[in-house]
């Protein structure tokens, strides 16, 4: 095998992610394209497959950034590049992995998208509360901002996990992983006037342990949980683009611009990991920096000339 040549070997790779990994059209169209360009670089520098080495997928790299394909399409190329190189691997054309020393800098993640305090409360505001709907939502609303849950944890909510004199929820999050989250009184007011006067009306003499009920008792799914959330949002200031996870982001955001620790934080958003926690520190940062910016008589020149 060791004089197989690059159209060959991508062949058989393909042919091996249609069958094994049973990759849907467009997947395997997406790597056929990335490797037939990868097996061209080679061919046009004449080396062989089992001569690739490390500073040819250097140079082949460069060779993508000097085309100005983005971080993450740099990235995805590799992808493709490394699971051709793991074939090689198994059928002994190359004896040791020449992508094991590429690393590509992590990607940057983008800020998440928060509200302010008086977005949230005009969002909250302009739900009817004279309605068994307007009733859930305004509770929903309260709790999704109140206690930073997930739309899937939100929705899926059972009436057993609520206790409403401690103010707390037991909440199951990615892996069936338990956790306690508070609630404040806002929240608790709106629970209230949800399961005394709007549950009931939506139940209609029905039985269910679904806390927030839609239609026949069952659960609201995350999409209607999400249309409902940008048809209360028309005629909000600022809230065109409202996405439900922006609530779980400002709780985090908020309770760090109050002082929260971040460790409490990671546990109340049920992150295994406190890097992703983080990511909410560079958001408080940015508005310490803006209130710096705004406010101290030497932030700018343009102050010192005033």
């Amino acid at each position: 095998m060791s004089d197989l040549g690059w159209d060959t070997a991508v062949e058989v790779y393909l042919a091996r992610l249609a069958t094994e990994r049973g990759l849907a059209p467009n997947s395997l169209d997406s790597y056929s394209r990335d490797l037939a360009g990868f097996s061209r670089f080679c061919i046009e520098r004449d080396i062989p497959p089992r001569a690739l080495d490390a500073p040819a997928l250097l140079d082949y790299l460069e060779r993508l950034a000097e085309r100005g394909l983005s971080p993450s399409s740099q990235r995805r190329h590799l992808a493709s590049v490394r699971g051709l190189v793991r074939e090689l691997l198994e059928r002994k054309v190359l004896e040791q992995d020449p992508t094991a020393a590429i690393k590509l800098r992590p990607p940057s993640r983008p800020l998440p998208h928060t509200l302010g305090v008086k977005q949230i409360e005009a969002l909250i505001e302009a739900i009817d509360g004279s309605s068994a709907r307007g009733l859930r939502d305004r509770a929903m609303l309260e709790l999704a901002y109140g206690s930073g849950l997930r739309v899937s944890e939100l929705v899926n909510l059972r009436l057993s996990a609520l206790n409403l004199e401690a103010g707390l929820l037991v909440v199951f999050g990615k892996g069936s992983k338990e956790r306690l989250v508070p609630f404040g009184d806002r929240a608790r007011r709106a629970l209230e006037a949800y399961l005394e006067r709007g549950r009931p009306q939506l139940l209609k003499r029905r039985q269910s342990n679904v806390l927030f009920v839609a239609r026949a008792g069952r659960a609201m799914t995350r999409q209607a949980f999400f249309k409902n959330l940008k048809n209360r949002a028309i005629g909000v200031p600022g809230l065109d683009q409202v996405h439900p996870h922006a609530l779980r982001h400002s709780f985090a955001t908020h309770l760090l611009l109050g002082g929260a620790d971040l460790r409490s934080v990671q546990e109340m958003l049920g992150h295994s990991d406190i890097s992703t926690t983080q990511i909410y520190t560079h958001l408080t940062r940015t508005h310490l920096r803006r209130v710096h910016r705004t406010f101290h008589p030497r932030a700018t020149l343009d102050k010192l000339r005033d």
